[in-house]
């Protein structure tokens, strides 16, 4: 099985090539346009010179059977409208673009050409929060915050925030029938935003703070007199009369915590069995991203 991996900066490093790179029958081709990081990573990998790539045509020459693209956001459009016009399954991380035009036309092409389009939102597969499908949901609460990191908004809503907004869509126990944005923006820098998801008989929170003095991430589900907390992704916190608290074994890989590993190999196992994977509830995430952009837009408009 050809694998293209088009991106090497950190996240395909530190996350996924560890996960590419070890899996029994994955051939694996790696494309960059830097040389020097193509033979430093490619020479840690043991791989030769025929899967080490410095352009996306001699990569598609080869006949991938699935790729992942870690490039920069800007230039996803590009790269992947090029792999599925090649008929290549394709895993690409959030977001699919920073337009939601452009992410709409890319998931249309992906159907037209009856080719898999994924998108990596790896919190659906940690286990932490995985686990959280299991326990009453009346009320949710996610925080994901920095410290001293104000930004634009679009850039911060679409590259980060989109965590916490398909997190929320994941958990959410019912249809949402209503969504509330608020913000805090100064010198066109977003400080803060919050987002509330409501439905019957439930309420979702999500927070984004770039000034909190801490850089944290905070999971909370209650209901029925019971909560579950999931710090950082690592620890479990039960709390019905005394907490009982999980903490992630001391040898369990980063990339498996965080879902990453299980995400990718998920991919991986639906290009093996030929199942066609659709990012129509992706674009629902981008098309509330959107939403919260143009509220905070409105907002700072306004102010």
């Amino acid at each position: 099985m050809k694998v293209g991996c088009i991106g090497l900066g950190d996240i395909a490093q530190k996350a996924y090539l560890p996960v590419l790179g070890t899996q029994p029958g994955v051939d694996l081709h790696l494309h960059t346009r830097t040389p020097a990081t193509l033979d430093r990573v490619g020479d840690s990998l043991h791989l030769p010179r025929e899967q080490r790539h410095t352009t996306l045509d001699s990569l598609l020459a080869v006949g991938l059977d699935a790729a992942f693209v870690h490039a920069p956001t800007t230039v996803h459009p590009e790269i992947v409208t090029r792999l599925l016009e090649a008929g290549v399954p394709t895993y690409v991380d959030k977001p699919l673009a920073y337009e939601l035009a452009e992410s709409e036309r890319l998931v249309a092409l992906a159907e037209r050409r009856g080719v898999s389009l994924f998108v990596g939102f790896n919190r659906r597969y940690a286990p932490g929060y995985a686990q959280c499908l299991d326990h009453p949901r009346e009320l949710i609460l996610m925080q994901k915050n920095r410290v001293g990191l104000p930004e634009e908004p679009r850039s911060m809503i679409l590259d980060d925030f989109i965590h916490v907004v398909d997190t929320l869509r994941f958990l959410v126990p019912g249809p949402v029938d209503e969504v509330t944005v608020r913000s805090r923006a100064e010198g066109g820098l977003l400080h803060h935003v919050v987002l509330q998801l409501g439905g019957d008989g439930f309420t979702a929170l999500g927070v984004m703070n770039r000034l909190s003095g801490s850089t944290e991430e905070i999971l909370e589900v209650s209901g029925q007199d019971t909560k579950r907390q999931v710090v950082n992704l690592a620890e479990v916190i039960d709390h019905k009369g005394q907490p009982t608290v999980r903490r992630r074994g001391d040898w369990v890989p980063v990339a498996r915590q965080r879902g990453i590993e299980q995400e990718a190999l998920a991919f991986l196992d639906a290009v093996r069995a030929g199942k066609l994977l659709s990012a129509r509830d992706a674009l629902a995430t981008h098309e509330l991203c959107e939403r919260v952009v143009r509220a905070v837009q409105d907002r700072c408009g306004a102010a």
